[in-house]
This record gives structure tokens, sequence and C-alpha cells, in this order.
């Protein structure tokens, strides 16, 4: 029924782009595409890209840190593009790049860049194994040592605060 979580699968076949043109519905008062818009996107995204990996139904657990570097304005072209970055045993970590595009001047920007943890589920909606990850280049090497490393240091933050409880 679904694909085998045995079989390795590169980065690259996990990647995912979602666009949309921002219209002045989907800013606040000061012309600004709301955040919550753009989150909706980066998490449509990021779930085909990690439905792709592991070829299972996914959900969201977590997403990291969101840095709002630029503002996105009404009418701008809005391009989330993901891929997987780390792999665990149900667990994936996928990054997600931020594009808004002026297609009047054709100007690019890069807005954003967020990472999101998936699982994998069952057909009892229960966390089974993904497929592992095939790094092919330096560049997803360093994605996968960066997303593990965030990975860590989210375990040990867990950990710090439960022993505080």
């Amino acid at each position: 029924m679904y694909g085998s979580a045995d079989v390795s699968k590169t980065p690259a076949r996990s990647e995912a782009s979602v666009s949309e043109l921002m219209m002045p519905h989907q800013v606040n008062n000061m012309g600004h595409v709301f955040g919550g818009e753009l989150l909706s996107m980066v998490d449509r995204a990021a779930a085909v890209s990690a439905m792709r990996h592991a070829r299972r139904p996914c959900v969201t657990v977590s997403i990291d840190r969101v840095d709002f570097k630029e503002p996105i304005f009404a009418g701008e072209l809005v391009t989330c593009r993901a891929r997987v970055n780390f792999v665990g045993r149900t667990s994936m970590e996928v990054g997600v790049h931020v594009v808004a595009e002026n297609l009047l001047t054709g100007v690019q920007r890069h807005t954003n860049t967020c990472y999101l943890t998936f699982v994998a589920i069952d057909e009892n909606h229960r966390p089974c194994a993904v497929p592992p990850l095939t790094l092919e280049h330096a560049e997803d090497e360093r994605r996968f040592r960066e997303a593990r490393r965030r990975r860590e240091v989210r375990q040990q933050l867990d950990r710090e605060l439960e022993a505080t409880s």
C-alpha cells in the first residue's frame, strides 16, 4: 500500500514547492502578509516533502524558530521550497526556503528559512519507520549535520526543562 521504509532516498527526491500570489485579503494594516498565511504555506510545502520521502501520511510535530527577515507585500509571488534534511527512525526534519518575488521587476528576496519536524504515521495513526536518507553531495551532508545538531539541542532543552518541572 505505502512505500517501503527500508529503501534509502536522496533529499532531492523529496523536493517540493508551493507558490502563491499574495492578495490584499492576506495582509495586515501595514500591508505586510500575515505570518499565519506564510506559515500555512510553509507547512503545506514541508508536508508534501515529508510525504514524498516517507510515502506515507505525515503529521507536523513542531516548527522550529521562524524569523521574518523581510516583510512580504500584496502582489508578490511567494514560493516555499522544501526538502528533507534529516531522517530519524520515524521523524524527519524538513527545511523550507521562502522567496518573495516582485513579478513586475523580477526582483526576488529570501524572506524566511524554517525547519519543521514531521512524523510518518501508519494506518492506526501511530508513528512508523521512514526510509533512511542517502546523502549524495557535500550540501546534503552539511544540512544533515546541522539538522542533527538542532535535534540534539531540542532534546537537551527538553531534558533540562523536564528536570526543572
